[in-house]
């Protein structure tokens, strides 16, 4: 089994939601944690949080336009100087809106695409090198259901969900041989702000996947012996 104590995690998307309750599940295995998202305050609640669990641990945060190369850029360099190399990476920023095709704006198209698939793309290439050097680190991107199969309205979302899959799959063909982990988990609705939003749930939140369900489930992705990796995974509500 993987020993994670010690180790650092970057998350994207921590502010909240799947990112918060994967922060939380590290925290108790002794993960120091670098932090990202839009919103500052929501950071501070996390790092907050993460204390409460366990006052040794590092956590630094930083804010970042996902969808900004620049922005990404500068604010992994930022989080590297507080904590250092990063061990394990979890790209977890997304969005979604769900449409007919042609009633969406261009620029709504094109954010979801710029934020669920290059906002991955930005980070890992900021992250990358470093692991490649020390021939080891991991690398979780998070899907979903809806980029392995398709529906109507989801033009947008699983455009740049099934892009997530084949960046996946592609990346983890190319590091394996440098003692690199790259898995993709793929979920369908978690109760979030953002399903609930798009009225996922059906008003009834706790019928169908929780976040701390799928941090419960990473993690233990990241306890198997490093010899060994999911390639992929999907993880269902049993009876939403």
């Amino acid at each position: 089994m993987e020993q994670l104590k010690g180790k650092t995690a970057l998350i994207t998307g921590a502010g909240k939601g799947l990112g918060k309750a994967v922060a939380l599940a590290l925290a108790a295995e002794g993960v120091h944690l670098a932090l990202l998202s839009r919103t500052e305050k929501d950071l501070v609640d996390v790092a907050a949080a993460v204390k409460s669990i366990d006052s040794s641990l590092n956590v630094a945060y930083a804010t970042a336009d996902i969808s900004d190369f620049n922005s990404v850029t500068a604010a992994i360099t930022k989080l590297k100087e507080q904590l250092g190399v990063i061990d394990i990476l979890i790209n977890n920023a997304g969005i979604g809106k769900f449409a007919k095709f042609m009633d969406f704006e261009i620029s709504e198209w094109e954010n979801i695409i710029k934020v669920n698939l290059l906002g991955a793309y930005y980070v890992i290439h900021a992250v990358l090198p470093e692991m490649l050097e020390r021939q080891s680190g991991d690398i979780v991107n998070v899907s979903s259901s809806a980029g392995v199969r398709a529906s109507a309205l989801t033009s947008a979302y699983s455009a740049s969900k099934f892009g997530l899959i084949g960046l996946s799959e592609s990346l983890m063909q190319e590091v394996r041989k440098s003692n690199i982990r790259v898995f993709t988990m793929n979920p369908s609705t978690i109760a979030t702000d953002l399903s609930v939003s798009l009225n996922l749930t059906d008003g009834n939140p706790e019928s169908v996947l929780q976040p701390e369900d799928f941090a419960e489930l990473l993690v233990a992705h990241l306890k198997l012996n490093r010899r060994a990796f999911v390639k992929d995974v999907g993880l269902w509500s049993t009876n939403p």
